[in-house]
């Protein structure tokens, strides 16, 4: 019997579990630990700010769907792992102390390093947790007129949001008459060709926002913030009424006694998923330390290949499933029906697939909905 642990309740450690669960026999014990027994569909978070879904939409039961697919459960927070004594120490939870394991899925994400932009938490709204989503949709429905500045901070990966929340934002101005009384700014602290990978769809994206009246600054890297001014480094700064901002990321602080991990903390993986120079552990989504975004179908993908993988390690096979580092990024334009899709082969040199149209911002809905029946 092989047990195997599954450190994360996001999309790439739910994924992997199911997989896991699927592919090996009855004998074999599948675990995966989460700080939380709730999901949170995080693409959904814009749609929640704008009112276009509830919280219920966005949150389902871990544990209820977990131990229907002959998956254990444990609400916990994990302090490190040990992979010499294959061992994972938790802080607190439903249990403490330490967990054994024969093989080790880590997915416990990437976690928000605020503490580099100097009053962040004072001064800007973000779209990271459900709580956060519905204090910024709040913010919205009560403001007037002003300069709304929308953006990421250096070391963030996670531009969908920011232009959705622009494009409903312009929406929704515009109904009630009042896209005349408020500017609307999108930050970034690179360009739209380097955040998207390709200058197409970089041209595709810059003319929506030109048409709708949203101006974007480029190269503007937010470093601190005051009540009504962001700030960069060399002392350029941008007043607002009204801000939200994706903080930077670090990789999960529990992957840095494994001796695995990059400067920002993320870890090594090679293609099969593996960690690179440990043995018996494979890591997924958002805490790896591929290029580019940090995005959820990324995070299903490498579940799978890490889950696939790993079956085959316990079976006694030579593991063969490979990831392939893509982007399938989609920006709805809530509230409008219309949506921009990029597809983009992250590592290769050829051109993005860019599509534009009502179809996209459906299929992104289609996508939402398929999961959530999956998993209530």
């Amino acid at each position: 019997m092989a047990k195997v642990l599954v450190l994360g309740g996001g999309f790439g450690g739910v994924v992997a579990a199911e997989r896991l669960a699927r592919l090996l026999g009855d004998e074999h014990q599948i675990t995966i630990v989460s700080r939380t027994r709730n999901f949170v569909f995080y693409p959904a978070l814009a749609r929640l700010a704008f009112g276009k879904c509830t919280k219920d939409d966005v949150l389902f039961d871990l544990r209820h769907t977990m131990l229907s697919r002959r998956i254990n459960f444990v609400e916990a927070e994990v302090a490190h792992v040990d992979p010499f004594e294959r061992k994972v120490s938790i802080a607190h939870g439903q249990v403490e102390g330490k967990l054994p394991y024969d093989y080790l899925i880590f997915a416990l994400g990437r976690r928000l390093a605020t503490e580099k932009i100097s009053g962040f938490y004072e001064h800007a709204h973000h779209l990271l947790n459900v709580d956060k989503a519905i204090q910024f949709g709040k913010a919205v429905a009560e403001f007037e007129e002003g300069r709304v500045v929308l953006g990421q901070c250096p070391g963030a990966r996670l531009p969908v949001p920011v232009y959705e929340s622009a494009f409903a934002l312009a929406r929704l101005l515009e109904d009630k008459g009042k896209h005349d009384r408020v500017r609307i700014t999108v930050v970034t602290p690179t360009t739209l060709e380097a955040e998207l990978g390709d200058t197409r769809a970089a041209a595709t994206l810059r003319k929506s926002l030109d048409e709708r009246g949203i101006e974007l600054l480029a190269n503007f890297g937010v470093s601190s913030l005051t009540r009504n001014s962001a700030k960069t480094k060399t002392g350029e700064a941008i007043d607002f009424d009204l801000l939200m901002l994706v903080p930077p990321f670090r990789g999960s602080s529990a992957a840095t006694y494994m001796g695995v991990t990059d400067d920002e903390g993320y870890v090594h993986v090679n293609s099969n998923m593996r960690v690179v120079g440990q043995d018996r552990i494979y890591a997924v989504g958002d805490c790896v330390n591929f290029v580019g975004p940090k995005m959820g179908h990324m995070a299903v993908r490498q579940g799978e290949v890490a889950a696939t993988n790993l079956a085959d390690e316990i079976e006694g096979r030579e593991p063969s499933a490979l990831y392939r580092h893509e982007m399938r990024l989609v920006i709805d334009e809530i509230g409008a029906g219309n949506a921009l899709y990029l597809h983009k082969d992250i590592e290769g040199a050829e051109p993005a697939t860019v599509r534009q149209g009502r179809f996209w911002s459906w299929a992104k809905q289609i996508q939402q909905k398929y999961w959530e029946a999956k998993h209530s």
